[in-house]
C-alpha cells in the first residue's frame, strides 16, 4: 500500500460518493498526533471543515493495492466530534447512474481498516494508532 496525498485544489474531483466511515476512534490525543504528523508531512488538509465538529480532513488516493472492481481508492484521515475518522470507498463503487453499490470486496471492509490503521501506525509514526488492533 501506498498513500498519494490529494491537495484540496483537487479534493473536488478525487472524493466519491462511495466513501464511507470506516472507524471511528474516540482517543483525542490521537487526533492531535495525528494531525500534527499529516500537516508536518503535506502542510494544508485537502479539505478544512468550518464545522466545530470537523476541522481537518486529508484525502490520499491508494497506490500499489487490489481493491478491483473499483477504478480507483481513496482514504481520508479526518477528525470528528473530538475523534478521528478512517473512511475510504474499500468495497464500494460508484454505478452507472454515479450512485454507490457495494462490491464484492464489502465484506472485506473490517479487514482494510486493520491495514490501514497499521500502514498509517507506521507511515506517520503513530503507534497509538496500532495499540488496540
Amino acid at each position: 500500500m501506498q498513500l498519494e496525498f490529494v491537495p484540496v485544489e483537487e479534493f473536488y474531483f478525487a472524493l466519491t460518493l462511495a466513501v464511507r466511515t470506516l472507524e471511528d476512534i474516540a482517543t483525542p490525543s490521537l487526533v492531535e498526533q495525528v494531525k500534527a504528523k499529516l500537516t508536518q508531512k503535506f502542510g494544508q488538509p485537502s479539505t478544512v471543515a468550518a464545522a466545530s465538529q470537523n476541522s481537518f480532513n486529508y484525502v490520499f488516493r491508494v497506490k500499489d493495492y487490489d481493491y478491483s472492481p473499483a477504478p480507483q481508492l481513496m482514504i481520508s484521515i479526518a477528525d470528528w466530534q473530538g475523534g478521528l475518522r478512517l473512511s475510504s470507498d474499500y468495497g464500494w463503487m460508484l454505478d452507472e447512474e454515479r450512485k454507490p453499490v457495494r462490491t464484492e470486496r464489502f465484506e472485506q471492509r473490517s479487514a482494510f481498516s486493520q491495514e490501514v490503521r497499521s500502514y498509517l501506525g507506521d507511515w506517520l509514526d503513530v503507534p497509538l494508532l496500532k495499540s488496540d488492533l
